[in-house]
């Protein structure tokens, strides 16, 4: 049922939806810093844990635990941690505290499970260098596999992260048919890149065989989620054509496609052509975007919310965590937004940046029920739990 419903979604532009009125929801956080956030009325927001660092993709376990990777700050450095997210408490909806499952990592930001045909479990982790994996044990609280193996090697050089050239951040996601989808950043905001890999998804086996080129022309796909029969991706534009295009992009991926970078770019929806980086071929057969978020808003995380029981203003639509322009003047995301195919966005969650006051940026979106979801923020170090409000 969950296939049709979704397949009609993605077909059909769904019916037009009024903006959710929004309401004060105020936070206090353990270190005694408050604000207030501005959330759709019918739903409620309170930190389920605090005290991480750069905190960033969720993944579920087989055994029901929730695992989250922490990048540690914004630097190159082998300080990230994978935690088990322990203790969860359904009535205070809070974590009773965060247990280091890998440490010493380099730059971990994205972790998946899959389970083989076998049987077997198996624990992947995606590293600014490397894709490796390793059996897991369902309750284990330490990887009880020490003999990982290397799935595949990643350029990581670049241009200082500091610059916006350096992409550190490898995602991955696995599809129903049990293809392993992993993305690989740009070097740079605009440049013919050198090795074929940078700016693109590729497609594997479990164990790492058949690697190929998915899709590219991607400048920086962080968010992706296999969906149905889609692999999506959220996209990061490029950074020198202004404070207002390109876009930001989303796109339901198309096996052997190219989206353009460095050469085409997105505006309100449309495809142009860079005006420096040019090729024979021009932007001819670019694909346009599933849809655009403004420019510099950097859409990450994601999640579709299509169960039966889903409150009507999320029913069938997506939430994305607009992690925010490192430009505050620009003031583009710093917030979570309804979409769905064709219509404007809708504001869901806001408040993250006020008053030039950066108080969150929302990375990764899980989640948990037909109407709930973990919400992280790699700024501040919080896990949130957004859920329908009591009645």
């Amino acid at each position: 049922m969950k296939a049709i419903l979704f397949s009609i979604f993605f077909l059909c532009s769904a019916a037009i939806v009024a903006q959710p009125i929004l309401s004060p929801a105020k936070i206090k956080l353990r270190s005694g810093k408050s604000f207030t956030l501005d959330l759709a009325s019918d739903f409620e927001i309170m930190p389920a844990i605090e005290g991480l660092k750069r905190v960033r993709f969720f993944a579920k376990s087989p055994d029901g635990r929730i695992f989250v990777t922490d990048m540690y700050n914004l630097t190159d450095n082998k300080r990230g941690t994978v935690y088990i997210l322990d203790g969860w408490d359904p009535e205070t909806g809070k974590f009773a505290r965060a247990l280091p499952y890998m440490s010493n990592l380099r730059n971990p930001n994205s972790i998946k499970f899959y389970r083989d045909a076998a049987g077997q479990d198996w624990f992947y982790l995606a590293e600014t260098h490397q894709l490796t994996r390793r059996k897991f044990t369902s309750g284990e609280e330490k990887p009880s596999d020490t003999r990982p193996q290397v799935l595949a090697t990643f350029p990581d050089y670049g241009l200082s992260y500091k610059y916006g050239g350096w992409h550190l951040t490898r995602t991955i996601a696995f599809s129903p048919e049990g293809k392993l989808y992993v993305s690989v950043g740009s070097s740079c905001n605009s440049c013919v890149e050198k090795e074929k890999v940078r700016a693109s998804i590729i497609e594997m086996n479990p164990d790492g065989s058949g690697q190929r080129e998915f899709a590219r022309g991607l400048r920086n796909a962080v968010g992706m989620r296999a969906i149905g029969k889609y692999v999506f991706v959220t996209n990061q534009g490029s950074d020198h054509l202004g404070l207002q295009k390109p876009d930001e992009t989303f796109y339901a991926l198309k096996d052997g496609a190219d989206y353009g970078w460095p050469y085409c770019h997105s505006s309100a929806g449309r495809i142009f052509a860079d005006p420096k980086i040019k090729r024979r071929t021009g932007c001819a057969g670019v694909p346009s975007p599933y849809a655009a978020f403004p420019a510099r808003s950097s859409a990450l995380g994601f999640d579709f919310f299509d169960e039966a029981d889903a409150l009507f203003g999320i029913k069938d639509a997506f939430l994305v965590a607009l992690h925010g322009s490192t430009n505050k003047a620009i003031g583009h995301g710093y917030k979570v937004v309804v979409m769905r195919k064709g219509e404007k966005l809708q504001d869901f969650l806001t408040g993250f940046l006020r008053r030039g006051q950066v108080v969150g940026r929302p990375c990764d979106i899980m989640k948990i029920g037909p109407n709930s979801f973990l919400l992280s923020d790699d700024h501040t170090g919080v896990v949130y739990l957004v859920k329908p409000k009591r009645r």
